[in-house]
């Protein structure tokens, strides 16, 4: 039986039907599976498709839209199962975080065009153009520009590690609409857009695969007068950073029920195995120095647990919960991948065999200090806007 990781020990029920739903999806995909779609370097078609069937992915989207409506809290329920499961929620998790934008701030008429489709896995959005490689995590200085002409606003720049574009119907895209040098703030004359992938590959788009450590379809993005229908636009021009904001706080938020999902899987596996491994006569979890570090990583993982619950039930109430996601991704990031770690040595030299699956968790867990943001932003982020340090930047 795995380790137990109940919100019943923190804040109240966790959505026990939701996860055992999830377990059996994820059973019909092995390891094998994933090791598999890794050779191939494929997009996980069959996975998704079955997680979507199940209403899954269109987890925040409203019953009225053709979704389930379920709180940020059950999003988080479903993809910390998966991969606690062994399975990899990231191939749909942009789907539900690009939500926040669309849902707070768009159209009743966006809504109405997308939700549906999207609900219904007719539409994929998968894809968040927001990373370019000039400027990296610093947002408010992106270059890529959208300039408006009538009815059209035409883009032109660059985007890069825009994971799923090549799956992806739609992107959300965000955009410089006025100079930098002519705003009042930093985070001023930015704008969101809603493009049409297929539409945009015939009219100026090119994608390019790029190459990583794990299978995440990353692509680098380039924009040649691209034109977008200035309807597509979400909310007003020059206002889209503050849109995105809610984007990115469930999305950190999702990001560390994800980690959270990684250090139960390590531990659901290393615990058993180090009862079980018998060396010089005893089991090797007898050894301080195999059980402390999984007593360790244990309670990493149950601490970033009560802070990503926490941080999800201030977003689902509506409250500024900037401190409490941040904080939440750090420590699940760091939670996870302590339990990667933990699970590695106590594997020994049979964590690198394929088989286990141990290496493949051990590679993905790792990306979650860099990405969605890096460990040392949310760090300055902590100094300076809430211990009231000088700013660092």
């Amino acid at each position: 039986m795995g380790l137990s990781l109940d919100i019943d020990d923190f804040i109240g029920k966790d959505y026990p039907d939701i996860r055992e739903s999830v377990r059996k999806i994820c059973a019909n995909f092995p390891g094998k599976y994933w090791t598999e779609i890794e050779d191939r370097d494929e997009y996980p078609y069959d996975f998704v498709r079955e997680l979507t069937e199940a209403g899954f992915l269109a987890a925040l989207i409203p019953e009225q839209y053709g979704g389930s409506g379920m709180p940020l809290r059950a999003a988080c329920a479903i993809v910390e199962e998966i991969n606690a499961s062994g399975c990899t929620a990231v191939a749909g998790l942009a789907q539900m975080y690009i939500m926040g934008t669309l849902l707070r701030h768009g159209s009743e008429v966006q809504k109405q065009q997308y939700l549906p489709d999207i609900a219904a896995g007719r539409l994929r959005l998968q894809a968040f153009g927001v990373t370019e490689p000039t400027t990296g995590t610093d947002t408010t200085q992106l270059k890529t520009r959208a300039t408006r002409k009538g009815d059209t606003y035409f883009i032109n720049g660059q985007k890069v590690f825009t994971s799923r574009a090549l799956q992806s119907d739609l992107m959300l895209l965000l955009a410089r609409t006025q100079p930098a040098d002519q705003v009042r703030k930093r985070s001023d004359g930015l704008s969101v857009f809603i493009v049409d992938m297929k539409h945009a590959l015939q009219n100026g788009m090119t994608i390019r695969k790029i190459e990583t450590m794990i299978s995440h379809q990353t692509t680098e993005i380039f924009f040649d007068n691209v034109p977008v229908p200035a309807e597509n636009m979400i909310g007003e021009e020059g206002k889209g950073f503050r849109y995105i904001l809610d984007g990115l706080n469930s999305e950190r938020i999702l990001v560390s029920a994800t980690a959270l999902g990684d250090a139960r899987f390590f531990l659901d596996r290393a615990v058993p195995y180090a009862k079980d491994r018998n060396v010089f006569n005893r089991p090797i979890g007898q050894n301080q120095g195999v059980q402390f570090p999984l007593a360790r990583a244990y309670i990493a993982m149950k601490a970033a647990a009560v802070m990503s619950r926490t941080a999800a039930l201030l977003f689902d109430s509506g409250k500024n919960c900037g401190e409490e996601a941040n904080i939440a991704k750090l420590m699940a990031s760091e939670a996870s991948w302590q339990a990667a770690e933990t699970a590695m040595q106590t594997f020994g030299g049979f964590s690198y065999a394929r088989e286990y699956d141990i290496e493949r968790k051990w590679r993905e867990t790792r990306l979650f200090q860099i990405g969605p943001i890096s460990t040392n932003m949310i760090l300055s982020y902590v100094g300076q806007h809430i211990l009231g340090l000088p700013r660092s930047f």
